[in-house]
């Protein structure tokens, strides 16, 4: 990756918790990570996969695993606190665990639906809740990055729930930003990450789709906007371009302005008029 400056938060020697780092997108962050110089600690769920992440990057650096499951309390606070112990406060934080799967229509599979959020939604806002206090009381800088999806904000047919979970964590990251601004005076941000289509095991298959981006590309690029000071970190991929996902969002937003019917972008009364948009 070419030389950047980034923030004081990822100075060598800091410590870094990334969630969901036993592949995908987590496993790359945190491979980036550890080459900057920070300590590291990735958790995911046991097994296997995690313990053959840690050694794969301990290679590299100061890296440890810690299972743990973001949609159990007592596995954030038992996770908070081996993390506190053996690190103090942590200077980077990577929000990155979540599901994929589909658990029905908005009427279908209650227990499916409240799985998947408990993971893809309260799994951020716990471990937000549990490693927060204890930067914000270290006085040093700090950076927490959660990962969203575009789906989150224009909401395609397809998994409501996902998309759910997703528009929460965008909420819940732009109060978090916001609280941190003013609590921090600065020191501490968070920003939004906005993956593409990416290869990753959530999107299946061994061979990475030509329209899509690696989980290293995600994260050179997570780097690269953090140092230029984005919040909302939208990715592109080898198929979709900026322009093209920033009038996709335009014209979600305006279904609100204009007061279309709901996911108008989808609407067969609408289909010709999205088109003419996006030709324009």
């Amino acid at each position: 990756m070419a030389s950047i400056t980034l923030p004081p938060a990822f100075n060598p020697g800091g410590a870094a918790l990334v969630t969901g780092g036993a592949g995908g997108i987590g496993f790359a962050v945190a491979a980036q990570l550890v080459a900057l110089g920070l300590k590291v600690v990735i958790t995911d769920l046991p097994g296997e996969k995690l313990d053959a992440a840690a050694r794969e990057l301990a290679k590299a650096g100061d890296v440890a695993a810690i299972p743990a499951d973001v949609a159990v309390e007592a596995d954030i606070t038992r996770l908070r606190d081996t993390v506190l112990d053996r690190h103090g406060p942590i200077a980077v934080l990577i929000n990155n665990a979540a599901i994929g799967g589909n658990p029905g229509k908005p009427w279908e599979n209650p227990e499916g639906w409240e799985r998947l959020l408990r993971i893809n939604l309260m799994g951020v806002i716990g471990v937000a809740q549990a490693f927060v206090p204890a930067m914000l009381a270290g006085g040093g800088p700090g950076a927490i990055v959660n990962t969203g999806s575009k789906q989150g904000i224009t909401s395609p047919p397809g998994n409501a729930a996902y998309n759910l979970s997703k528009a929460g964590v965008r909420s819940f990251t732009e109060s978090l930003a916001h609280a941190l601004r003013e609590q921090s005076g600065g020191q501490i941000s968070a920003h939004l990450l906005i993956p593409g289509f990416t290869h990753t095991g959530m999107t299946g298959g061994d061979e990475k789709p030509a329209a899509a981006w690696t989980a290293d590309q995600v994260a050179e690029f997570m780097l690269k906007r953090i140092a230029q000071g984005d919040f909302y970190i939208l990715c592109p991929d080898n198929d979709v371009d900026r322009a093209t996902d920033e009038k996709r969002m335009r014209w979600a937003m305006d279904d609100i302005i204009a007061n279309r019917p709901a996911l108008s972008r989808w609407h067969p009364d609408y289909k010709d008029a999205f088109a003419r948009f996006m030709a324009e």
